[in-house]
């Protein structure tokens, strides 16, 4: 197996970020997620470096739904990022973080007039998502006696190779409005007194492992930006948003590296702002090719069965790691306390959810396995914990960091006592 830099086999062991795995779940217990502060550094300094070779007016606004953790939050924002966020929880985070207000995105198809509010209160720049929500953000605004700069969101109905749940940016999708009908939004924003068009937004989808679609993305947005300008609109951003996939099979997998995506948008980016005659920023919402290989879920064998297939039963199930069960995702998995063992046997490595679905990887070659053994599956920094829940009223388990030969939790496992402390008996 082909593993990352910051993963090693030292003794037998798998370490991630110089720390030793299994001493990590001795210590914190399992299941337990594993965060690489130092590679999640080294992703953004290589994406971010990258796009701005080519051009120097590039923001990274970092997708807050693919890891929710504050710590994670902390270490962007050091590194200058701004956020793509879709709720008031994700504005708090990013605020608690030391991000900047006017460094956010408000983004989402459904928001609540309290989100609006939220928005208007904080100068949170908005994407909108419908002429409906422009008309209500308005009237928030003029309530609140302010202007908000905003970005409608388009649909720029381009098919993208990738899981349908995630292809963002078709025709069908939930999202944006049909580019057919953005200049009209536009009009309509221009003549409302409460909000400024300062930017046009995007997002064709996410784990999209070609780059030939964010060139098409680019080369419509580049033509709506020509028609803004005729109706007045001057763009102040572009943001394209995210969806640079990552190798999950590493053996097979073709990803584009950063280099290849920022050769494939930035000389039609370039070309045409330079016939427009503008020199806005270029805005990217990265999540997943910024976290997504920087943890590890470790998972503890609690027993081993030979049925119609010979099963690993772990500790984790999907109420911890739904990814597999929910896209059919595949996610590397090694032995991390045989680390350096031969495969000998084909497992399929099953959590203790009270569902068929309830498994985090099929048929996968692995050494013997016995009771006590320690499983990491690999790559879950993006979508893992963040989609999380408590079903089977199981608490969520811990999340630790790890940076410079040091340990600590960045969020303690919940207990029993978290389960039922927001639940209230009624009078009867």
């Amino acid at each position: 197996m082909i593993l990352p830099p910051h993963l090693m086999v030292k003794a037998g062991h798998l370490w991630i970020g110089g720390q030793d795995t299994v001493d990590l779940a001795q210590r914190f217990g399992t299941p337990l997620y594993v965060t690489d502060e130092d590679r999640i550094r080294e992703n953004f300094r290589r994406l971010a470096g990258a796009l701005t070779a080519h051009y120097p007016n590039v923001r990274i606004l970092y997708a807050a739904k693919a890891n929710g953790n504050l710590a994670v939050f902390r270490i962007l924002a050091s590194m200058g990022a701004g956020a793509d966020v879709f709720s008031a929880g994700e504005v708090s985070l990013a605020l608690a973080a030391g991000m900047r207000p006017e460094s956010l995105l408000f983004n989402g198809s459904s928001k609540s007039p309290a989100d609006l509010a939220l928005a208007v209160e904080k100068g949170i720049k908005v994407s909108v998502d419908s002429l409906d929500e422009l008309r209500q953000l308005n009237a928030a605004a003029a309530e609140a006696g302010k202007t908000v700069e905003i970005a409608f969101r388009v649909n720029p109905e381009i098919d993208v190779p990738t899981h349908p749940k995630i292809a963002t940016g078709l025709a069908t999708s939930k999202f944006g409005i049909p580019a057919g009908q953005i200049l009209d939004a536009y009009r309509e924003a221009l003549d409302a007194g409460h909000v400024n068009p300062v930017g046009i937004h995007c997002h064709i989808g996410s784990q999209i492992l070609a780059v030939e679609p964010f060139a098409r993305e680019v080369e419509v947005l580049i033509r709506l930006a020509s028609d803004l300008i005729d109706i007045g609109v001057d763009p102040s951003f572009i943001d394209i948003g995210g969806g640079l996939g990552i190798p999950y099979r590493r053996e097979t997998d073709r990803a584009p590296t950063p280099e290849d995506y920022a050769g494939a948008i930035m000389p039609i980016f370039l070309k045409g702002i330079r016939d427009l005659g503008i020199e806005p920023e270029l805005w990217i919402e990265p999540g997943r090719w910024l976290i997504g290989d920087s943890t590890i879920l470790l998972t503890r064998v609690n027993s081993v069965k030979t049925a119609h297939r010979t099963f690993a039963n772990v500790d984790a199930g999907f109420n911890l790691f739904i990814r597999p069960a929910m896209y059919d995702a595949h996610h590397e998995v090694v032995a991390a306390n045989k680390a350096d063992t031969p495969p000998q046997r084909e497992y399929s490595v099953a959590g203790p959810i009270c569902e068929m679905g309830d498994i985090l990887a099929s048929d996968r070659m692995l050494p013997d396995l016995e009771a006590g053994d320690l499983i990491a599956v690999l790559d879950a920094g993006a979508y893992g914990f963040a989609m999380s829940s408590q079903y089977n009223s199981r608490p969520r388990c811990a999340e630790v960091l790890v940076a410079g030969g040091r340990a600590a939790l960045m969020r303690r496992a919940e207990t029993i006592d978290d389960l039922i402390a927001t639940m209230l008996t009624p009078p009867w």
